[in-house]
């Protein structure tokens, strides 16, 4: 099992602990350093900062929201990174949900998310491999574009830039059964948000077909610390946030996914808390067991235990969200 640096998103502005961990992280011998984007800085950038201070990790978008780019748009930063870095780009996508597509980017709310998803990667397939003019029928991302409100005279295109990499590695962010299903057959890996490695048949049916080499590189927080309650808190703000906030009471994917888990009396207190603006009783509310089995807190000898059984498991790259050099340092160790 490969380990990879999750470094998430910006919250009130940039963190300059993000460059010298994705440093040590290198250093370390850590596979790949990861960033993100919600509705604040975007995922491309600080990447290529990381980028430009180190020389052989691997950089990775967990996620790159399809709603914020058009898929060409996304390829021509995807291959101009991959030139840049010499071959070290990954590109992971998600949907995000209706509340962020429709309040931030101002754009429908794919109704058939697994067409959308799958035209999205077929367009930067296209371009990646550039093997001729991009050209896709599609419902969500027709090109060239055909619409009564067009000029019909777009031109089909391919790259002026040629791709460093025609098979640059896709990864998707899914959720649901059917888009985790579908991932296996149209991309290169997976990113879960939340895995349990206790409960394996909650993605066993989804990840079947899933060919030989296909990645799953789920993220999880690392903290090394002495009282397991403690080191729990930021696990569980994040969860009390994500199912809470990160959608709407109807549809919200992440609690869908905590209830699917077998928590789905407490995913729907969670939601009901956060609502009501009850936010710390939300973060309260979040059991200890859900946060404790999706993460690796505590001493480095109880981190130490629970590693053996993701390393078990089908995951091939933990993505560790560890806030410290000192837990990348344990976490190297322990997995080596």
């Amino acid at each position: 099992m490969r380990l990879g640096l999750a470094l998430g998103y910006w919250g009130r502005g940039p963190d300059d602990r993000h460059v010298p961990l994705a440093q040590e992280a290198e250093r370390l011998g850590y596979d790949s350093v990861w960033t993100a984007e919600s509705w604040g800085s975007d995922v491309f950038t600080p990447l290529t900062w990381i980028a430009a201070r180190t020389s052989t990790i691997k950089l990775g978008t967990a996620v790159a929201q399809m709603a914020a780019r058009s898929p060409t748009t996304t390829a021509m930063h995807a291959l101009t990174l991959d030139h840049l870095s010499g071959g070290r780009m990954m590109l992971g996508l998600g949907l995000s949900g209706p509340q962020v597509v429709e309040g931030w980017y101002g754009r429908p709310f794919p109704k058939s998310p697994l067409t959308a998803t799958r035209e999205y990667v077929e367009v930067v397939r296209q371009v990646l491999r550039r093997e001729g003019p991009v050209e896709v029928d599609g419902r969500f991302h027709p090109l060239p574009y055909r619409g009564p409100d067009g000029t019909g005279l777009g031109k089909a295109l391919k790259p002026i830039t040629h791709p460093l990499r025609a098979e640059l590695p896709v990864l998707l962010g899914a959720e649901g059964p059917k888009n985790v299903a579908q991932t296996t057959r149209i991309a290169d890996g997976w990113l879960p948000l939340y895995w349990s490695p206790t409960r394996p048949e909650v993605y066993e049916a989804s990840l079947a077909d899933a060919p030989e080499g296909f990645l799953i590189a789920p993220m999880a927080q690392v903290r090394v610390c002495d009282d397991v309650a403690e080191g729990l808190l930021p696990v569980k703000t994040m969860l009390g946030f994500y199912i809470g906030g990160m959608g709407h009471a109807a549809r919200n994917f992440h609690a869908d996914l905590m209830a699917r888990m077998g928590y789905e009396d407490e995913a729907r207190r969670i939601q009901r808390l956060f609502l009501e603006g009850r936010r710390e009783e939300a973060v309260l509310a979040v059991p200890d067991a859900f946060a404790d089995e999706i993460s690796l807190v505590g001493p480095r000898e109880r981190i130490a235990e629970r590693l053996e059984s993701w390393r078990k498991g089908p995951v091939t790259d933990l993505l560790a969200l560890a806030p410290d050099p000192h837990t990348l340092r344990v976490l190297a160790d322990l997995n080596a």
